[in-house]
């Protein structure tokens, strides 16, 4: 049992930043891969970002490449996105999610994680 709890969402103009947190608890596993999706209204849950709890491995959607980092502390169990230069376009629910299904690797596809968060809204108004 897994549980993920994500932080840090909120309002804020466009141009300016917010920092997404994602704490897991429950069970410990020597690898897998976090991610980071988003929902908008009316929209198919879309892939954000990744990154392996191993080597640090990432990958980012072309629609926040440059403006968001996702990054890791496996001491605390937590992942974090970094965003930069948002846009009216980013306004969703963004969810954190884990994959530890092998392999290991990075899928941009929601089907691929196993366990997903319950969501933190983040609206830019422009």
């Amino acid at each position: 049992q897994v549980q993920l709890v994500e932080s840090g969402g909120g309002l804020v103009q466009a141009g300016g930043s917010l920092r997404l947190s994602c704490a897991a608890s429950g069970r410990t596993f020597s690898n897998y891969v976090l991610g980071w999706f988003r929902q908008a209204p009316g929209k198919e849950r879309e892939f954000v970002a990744a990154i392996t709890r191993s080597d640090g491995s990432t990958n980012y959607a072309d629609s926040v490449k440059g403006r968001f980092t996702i990054s890791r502390d496996n001491a605390k169990n937590t992942v974090y996105l970094r965003m930069n230069s948002l846009k009216p376009e980013d306004t969703a629910v963004y969810y954190c999610a884990i994959r530890t299904k092998s392999p290991v690797v990075i899928v941009p596809s929601t089907r691929a994680y196993d366990y997903w968060g319950q969501g933190t809204q983040v609206t830019v108004s422009s």
